[in-house]
């Protein structure tokens, strides 16, 4: 590389300060002192003995090589410093005001802070690069006063903005500083040497200005230890631990070139901050012979070479930009707290950790400090539900970690105004007054009903997402069809699809980032998504280890066995203790306390990996791995249970264990599992059924048991098929009753919710059945997965069928398509639909006792009243209850009685449930009656129990 002339740069006109012109001119030769005088205080008292002290008055004396000024008095020392600079410049015959139109180019100012970072009175200074200055002028022999040049691009920011504005690239690559100050100290007061990487001073220090600033420094141990860890380039070598051992006269980059086998401290390159911005944990590395001589070449450097034998994929990924050769991870370096050198140890947790907090899953899990144990949740219900980080925090943070701009989030609020042309929904709404074209918009958080009730709306929220590189490359671009009545979860839900979006992406990084989009609903732009992410697929591998898969057997001689479904990795699964009655649904919050072991099979060696005495989280929103859910929903408060489950990817192992090298040695010998072991210590019930305990004895969902068992009872049913039964609470609450049931069938979509069911039916029938209880009449029980919108031939002509709240958490359409199957298809003789009253949540709202769900900020915008769930698609007035049940039933000859419970028909607003009874008006034609063996079954049978097979 030329030392030459600078390239030319554009001159930038910009207002400078009288003091920021001196500074130009003069450099460290202007000497400002500035003087606290007591300012003269009227006493407003005449005779008054006692004084009385006036404000503080500050002067500035400015020292020029060639003359001196003194300012006015004023009561802020900054103005008097201006003051004095003003001053001095009319007396060099320099109007201020014209100066500012003649700034220096970039190549000056650059000069100019050399100038200033070398000066005498920085050395004592607190500032991170003065620390490297004085450590320099402790070494020895020709190493005196030496400063490797890569510290002043990641030492002093300014320095680092001035050389952005000459190369753009060291954005992109920080080392780019180096031939640019280089080049900057051939015209400067500084030493150099040709293909060297180092600088000082040309003009030794005053020995007094050496004395004062080494004597300044507090008196340390004579060596510190300090923990790092070595990241080789060849990704075939594992990561390990080192210490560094530091004198305290000595300087720190000595010992880590001592590390790196370097006999020139000089060509250490040093990268910016790693993980956090306040932390000093920095990649030290020796880059190869090629690269320094391209970068003092002025050759471009700023495209990755990852082809070259020697780049370092893992510590590239963490710097953001290019690394060869073996680099060290240490958390070393002066600050801008103290003179003293500040280090901390950096683990090969710490390094796993850091590791992790590059993926969106992983940053939620540090979150919840539960690395093997939480998910990143499939959905944010309610503030209250959601716990550890909040996803708008999330997607910065990792923004952050990845060194993208920060997210711009853009929130879309529209007025809403309700339309007597809408009918037949709560949940869409039209835009009023907005735009010439009308526009849908869904509201997941609540909405107000159609049809001519009156409710105050208030505006609906939509928050679009951009991502941008640091380049301001726009990357990805998220624009919602969901809005909701809150501004936070517009914020969250949007931060969360995007978050989601991109976990997939690095959990399955061969995934076409066409699908990936497509999939998300989320605009990815390729080339530079790509770019962005280039590093991923060679360090990440968060895929489920599945070669150890065997086949899961339970112990037969369990007392309380459970029920496995099919297709979870878990083996040795046990429950004990008896059962309280209480147990998670979906909704609910569950705490438990467990404990998770690495254990080697077949032999008697376990090492506890994660811990947590109360961790609380959501059920049925993927908030924990799925092993532990299905154990958890199939437990009571104050059970036990244990389970065995194969290995997460070794990453996630090694940055939740607390002794990482002796968790590799037994991973790397022997064949290992997870063993969990946890206590399920209470249950929080989902905010429907508080609000529903809260007004009603016996709560709502026991009234509408006892409302099917009596039209059981009264219509002698012998078989009752139970549409989206969930967790099974009708059909155990069933068997509490004797009727004339002898098959009972249960449909639900959800595995999780049909393995709680199983487990509750199979104990329950299994014991009714030994001891002649009531429910001994039943002699079949098969539970399935699958739709209730889809119809399976097994399932028709069933005496009874029974849907208790379950339509809401449909889409409209898809509730209305139930309807239109179940009695053209199914055709039972009997079919019960309950559903919520929205009119009746105003009701329960007032009831409920604690409104943790509501944003203190927000309690504006509850003009209309809230659905009771999240998960409510709609909800119905009496009025569109009736209009739906009643064209229903006449388009399938069927009759409709209307009901319902909690509350009273004739009071308003009515029952607190709608409840319609569908009886069909003709029996059916033996002709039409499906054959089982033409038609395709749609359901998958999931468990089954037959009295005659015990």
């Amino acid at each position: 590389m030329e030392m030459g002339g600078a390239p030319p740069v554009v001159a930038k006109k910009t207002t400078h300060t009288p003091k920021a012109i001196i500074h130009q001119k003069f450099g460290d030769k202007a000497c400002y002192k500035v003087e606290e005088v007591q300012g003269d205080t009227q006493n407003g008292c005449p005779g008054l003995a006692i004084p009385q002290k006036g404000p503080c008055l500050f002067r500035c004396s400015l020292q020029l090589p060639e003359f001196s000024v003194v300012s006015e008095y004023f009561k802020r020392k900054k103005d008097a410093e201006q003051s004095a600079a003003e001053k001095a410049l009319r007396k060099l015959g320099v109007d201020p005001a014209a100066s500012n139109s003649i700034v220096r180019e970039p190549w000056d100012e650059l000069i100019s802070r050399l100038s200033y970072l070398f000066a005498d009175e920085f050395l004592s200074s607190l500032h991170p690069l003065s620390g490297h200055f004085r450590a320099a002028l402790q070494r020895d022999g020709d190493l005196y006063g030496l400063i490797p040049v890569s510290v002043f691009a990641v030492c002093d920011t300014k320095l680092g903005n001035i050389c952005k504005s000459i190369n753009p690239g060291v954005e992109s690559n920080p080392f780019l500083v180096i031939p640019l100050v280089l080049k900057a100290a051939a015209s400067g007061s500084f030493a150099t040497s040709e293909g060297q990487l180092w600088m000082r001073r040309q003009n030794p220090y005053p020995p007094e200005i050496i004395q004062s600033s080494i004597s300044s420094q507090l008196s340390s141990p004579e060596s510190i230890w300090i923990e790092a860890v070595y990241i080789p380039y060849s990704l075939e070598k594992n990561v390990e631990s080192l210490t560094l051992n530091v004198s305290s006269t000595g300087y720190y980059l000595d010992a880590i070139a001592r590390k790196l086998s370097l006999a020139d401290t000089s060509k250490i390159l040093v990268s910016r901050t790693v993980g956090k911005a306040s932390s000093e944990m920095r990649l030290y590395f020796s880059a190869p012979e090629w690269y320094l001589v391209d970068l003092l070449s002025d050759l471009n450097v700023e495209e990755v070479n990852s082809e070259e034998g020697s780049f370092n994929a893992r510590a590239s990924y963490f710097s953001g930009h290019a690394i060869y050769g073996n680099a060290i991870l240490a958390s070393i370096g002066y600050t801008w707290r103290s003179m003293d050198l500040f280090h901390e140890d950096v683990s090969l947790q710490s390094y796993y950790r850091l590791l992790i907090s590059k993926i969106p899953s992983g940053v939620y899990k540090l979150s919840r400090e539960a690395i093997l144990t939480a998910e990143l949740p499939m959905a944010f219900t309610t503030r209250a539900n959601w716990k550890g980080s909040f996803p708008r925090d999330l997607l910065c943070s990792f923004c952050r970690q990845h060194r993208l701009s920060e997210p711009v989030f853009s929130m879309l609020s529209t007025p809403l105004k309700q339309s007597s042309e809408v009918s037949g929904s709560c949940k869409r709404l039209k835009v009023a007054e907005s735009s010439a074209e009308e526009t849908e918009y869904r509201n997941g958080a609540g909405v107000v009903p159609h049809g001519n009730e009156s409710v105050g709306l208030g505006d609906t929220f939509m928050c679009e997402i951009k991502i941008y590189s640091k380049l301001q490359d726009l990357i990805i671009e998220y624009s919602p069809k969901d809005s909701y009545r809150k501004h936070s979860d517009a914020l969250q839900n949007s931060s969360l699809r995007v978050l989601l979006c991109l976990n997939t992406y690095f959990k399955e990084l061969d995934m076409p980032l066409e699908k990936l989009a497509s999939a998300a609903d989320i605009h990815i732009y390729p080339e530079k998504f790509a770019k962005t992410f280039a590093s991923c697929p060679s360090i990440h591998n968060l895929r489920q280890r599945n070669e150890t898969q065997r086949e899961r057997l339970l112990d037969s001689n369990s007392i309380n066995q459970p029920y496995i479904m099919p297709g979870h990795e878990l083996y040795s699964f046990n429950i004990k203790g008896p059962d309280s009655g209480t147990s998670p649904s979906n909704g609910s919050l569950a705490c438990i306390n467990y404990v998770a072991f690495l254990v080697a099979e077949g032999e008697h060696m376990k090492e506890r990996v994660e811990s947590n005495d109360e961790f609380e989280f959501e059920i049925g929103v993927g908030a924990v791995i799925p092993h532990l859910e299905v154990v958890v929903t199939q437990m009571s408060v104050g059970q036990s249970a244990c389970f065995n489950m194969d290995l997460p990817p070794q990453e996630l192992i090694l940055a939740a264990t607390g002794d990482p090298v002796k968790t590799i040695s037994l991973l790397s010998s022997k064949v290992c599992f997870l063993e969990y072991s946890i206590v399920l210590l209470r249950v929080t019930e989902p905010l429907e059924d508080r609000m529903e305990q809260a007004l009603f004895s016996p709560p709502l969902s026991k009234q509408r048991v006892g409302f099917a068992l009596q039209h059981i009872k009264e219509s002698s049913a012998a078989t009752l098929i139970d549409f989206g039964c969930g967790s099974g609470s009708l059909l155990d609450s069933l068997l509490d009753f004797p009727t004339s049931l002898e098959k009972i069938v249960g449909v639900d979509i959800s595995k999780k919710s049909l393995s709680r069911a199983a487990k509750l039916l199979h104990s329950k029938l299994s014991r009714n059945s030994d001891a002649g209880e009531p429910s001994g009449g039943i002699k079949s029980a098969i539970l399935y997965e699958g739709s209730i919108t889809f119809f399976d031939p097994r399932l028709y002509g069933f005496d009874i069928g029974t849907c208790l709240e379950v339509i809401e958490h449909m889409e409209e359409d898809q509730a209305c398509l139930f309807g239109d199957v179940v009695l053209s298809y199914f055709c039972p003789k009997v079919l019960i639909v309950s559903t919520p009253n929205y009119e009746y949540n105003a009701i329960l709202q007032r009831s409920n006792p604690s409104n943790q769900e509501e944003d203190p900020d927000e309690t504006s915008q509850s003009q209309a009243c809230r659905f009771r769930n999240h998960d409510h698609k709609f909800e119905w007035t009496r009025k569109q209850f009736n209009h739906w049940a009643s064209n229903l039933a006449r388009k399938h000859n069927y009759s409709v009685e209307f009901s319902g419970v909690g509350g009273s028909a004739d009071v308003e607003p009515g029952f607190a449930s709608h409840m319609a009874v569908f009886r069909r008006s003709v029996p059916l034609e033996t002709d039409n009656h499906p054959n089982p063996v033409d038609l395709i079954r749609q359901y998958e049978v999931v468990w089954e129990w037959d009295r005659s097979n015990r």
